[in-house]
């Protein structure tokens, strides 16, 4: 006997060591939950075997073609059985599928992990639980396996205790597929019972498109009945689905045990045919920001599985969107690399893109508190269809939310439609700021002309906002301008006595001007009198099309140089600083304070000082002379 065939010890990898511990102490409310786990796994086993046997039919020669999920208990022994007769596992795969975790964002979900169970449950709920969750009633748990196709001597049993390792070996398997044996925990033998099981099935698993069959009560061993409707969700009537197993076909597609934040179940007819079921989810799952990470949505031809993950059909931007699309017109060999090139995927994408967007702002219309939830989860993600899908953008534009100068202290924001109706008498422009994060925005010096003449100014503080913003010239005829860059372009918000006001500072301080221009040389291209100063003594100015300090952190974090930019300094002539650096002399103090003032920019823009040292060390020589202690 071979020592593979004996069997072998292996250890877990120790992601899902961690994993095992959290949810083994962690989901004790949600515990049902394993059984919907265990029979999506079953029900996607199943489909997979259905679209290898359209290119290899004899694959359903072993074991038949009408495809069934078994569940069986044993109350006497406290065990449970859910049994398919899918595609099956190699030894191989049973170590891979079943002792590691791959899927990105792994690290991140463990690192946000905070050691408070109930937080640390909702966290798994991001994640997905899939077949570990078996261990939340189960003290100890086989799994027997034989993938379709290969000889009965190929089979495979997994054993583990959840102790931090796992046995497998190879065995004679005749059935095709997966069978997964729970041996109960004691206080977990409520599982072993007819009844709750059926009633569990009905709650969570209706929808599953394949007959899960349960022994008949009181019957014979060998009478089993189908407990479900076995009919696709999607493929039923609307009027006919209650929002429960709506609800619950979102957890079945989306592995993840909250509730999403709304859906839309849509049938196409016509020249072209298809129904679609789209979910917003309640919740951002780790991998977001990882565009290369899988995304999509679950593509059937004419209700037969196709793939996971389709991600042909919707744009990056909607990649939050979990659903199922069923086409009619779609050939069944289809293959991602013939949907990348089909012009029917162009029309259904086009479709589902503006049903997406749609859900949105009714949702935004409907239930705005549901809405603020959806956009601080997703909003920086939905930015990204103004850069990248113009055809769109006019239906984006309405959705995107912003904090602002009007609310402050709160994490209220405000639409676009909002922000034109408060403008003010005059006001021909819609002011915003860029900062690292929107507090910062609120804080920078370019608003404060603005904020002291009570005009709104919306505060970014995305990674991508400068990017996104760059792409966006008007809304309902205002055009936006950023209050860090060019002329503020106040028009009639600033009276004739107050550009007179200007006129004269700008007359009275051209000798200033010159002096700090020399002093700081090519730093700057200019020294002007600032518009935007209220409260600061001065600040950069940007050119329209010079990159701000957010795009050069996301250049260099990406490796890349960011082109050399020479601001204009601003500079406020009724500040005393200011008014102290015009009556210094020429000399070194001159110089120094100029330079401080200088630094000052730099750090209130976000950016970086040449030398924090020698900023210092100026520093301490002005508050020194400042406070006439030397």
């Amino acid at each position: 006997m071979s020592a593979q065939a004996r069997g072998e010890t292996l250890a877990f990898q120790a992601e899902v060591r961690e994993l095992l511990k959290l949810m083994i102490h962690s989901l004790y409310s949600h515990r049902e939950i394993f059984l919907r786990e265990l029979i999506s796994n079953a029900s996607d086993a199943n489909d997979k075997l259905r679209f290898q046997a359209l290119a290899h039919p004899e694959l359903l020669a072993d074991g038949g073609s009408e495809l069934k999920i078994w569940i069986d208990y044993d109350a006497q022994a406290g065990t449970l059985t859910v049994r398919d007769e899918g595609i099956g596992m190699t030894r191989a795969e049973a170590i891979e599928h079943l002792g590691t975790i791959a899927r990105s964002g792994t690290a991140e979900f463990f690192r946000r992990l905070s050691g408070d169970q109930q937080k640390d449950s909702q966290l798994i709920g991001q994640f997905g639980v899939g077949f570990y969750s078996a261990f939340i009633v189960a003290e100890r748990v086989e799994v027997f396996s034989r993938r379709a196709g290969e000889p009965v001597a190929a089979g495979v049993r997994w054993e583990s205790r959840a102790e931090g390792d796992f046995t497998v070996e190879t065995v004679e398997r005749t059935e095709r597929g997966t069978s997964v044996v729970l041996h109960l925990k004691p206080e977990a033998k409520e599982f072993a019972d007819g009844w709750r099981l059926r009633a569990l099935v009905r709650r969570y698993s209706d929808h599953i498109a394949f007959p899960v069959l349960m022994r008949k009560e009181g019957a014979a061993t060998l009478e089993w009945e189908a407990v479900n409707q076995a009919q696709a969700l999607w493929t039923r009537p609307r009027a006919e689905i209650p929002d429960e197993e709506y609800r619950s076909f979102y957890q079945h597609v989306a592995h993840d045990f909250a509730d999403p934040l709304a859906w839309s179940h849509n049938r196409v007819e016509g020249k072209r045919e298809y129904t679609s079921l789209l979910y917003i989810p309640g919740r951002a799952p780790f991998d977001l920001w990882q565009r290369e990470a899988p995304r999509g949505l679950k593509l059937y031809v004419r209700r037969v599985f196709i793939m996971d993950d389709a991600e042909q059909f919707l744009p990056l931007y909607l990649r939050f969107v979990k659903g199922v699309i069923d086409s009619g017109d779609l050939p069944l060999n289809v293959s991602r690399e013939l949907l990348q090139r089909d012009p029917e995927v162009e029309s259904i994408r086009s479709g589902l893109t503006k049903r997406v967007l749609d859900m949105l702002a009714r949702l935004a219309a409907d239930d705005p508190q549901k809405y603020a939830g959806f956009w601080k989860e997703f909003g920086a993600v939905l930015k990204e269809g103004i850069a990248e899908d113009a055809g769109s953008r006019e239906k984006i534009l309405p959705l995107l939310r912003f904090a602002s100068t009007q609310h402050e202290g709160t994490e209220q924001t405000v639409s676009l439609a909002d922000y034109v109706a408060r403008m003010k008498a005059g006001q021909e422009r819609i002011y915003y700021v860029i900062g690292e994060t929107p507090e910062a925005a609120r804080g920078s010096p370019h608003i404060e002309a603005l904020k002291a003449r009570g005009v709104e100014v919306l505060l970014l503080g995305d990674r991508i906002d400068e990017w996104v913003m760059g792409q966006l010239t008007e809304f309902e005829g205002k055009r936006f301008k950023d209050a860090a860059r060019g002329d503020l372009e106040l028009g009639s918000l600033a009276g004739e006595a107050e550009r007179e006001r200007e006129h004269a500072a700008l007359r009275e301080s051209k000798g200033l001007l010159k002096r700090v221009k020399d002093a700081l040389g090519e730093r700057v291209s200019e020294v002007r009198v600032s518009s935007r100063l209220q409260d600061s003594p001065a600040c950069f100015v940007l050119g329209e099309h010079d990159p701000g300090a957010q795009m050069r952190r996301v250049l260099a974090a990406t490796g890349q140089q960011a082109p050399a930019v020479k601001p204009v300094l601003e500079l406020n002539v009724d500040h005393p600083l200011v008014r102290h650096l015009d009556a210094l002399g020429e000399g070194e103090q001159f110089g120094e304070l100029a330079r401080l003032l200088y630094d000052q920019a730099a750090i209130a823009e976000g950016g970086q000082i040449e030398n924090s040292a020698d900023y210092l060390r100026r520093l301490n020589h002005l508050l020194v002379r400042l406070a006439g202690i030397a």
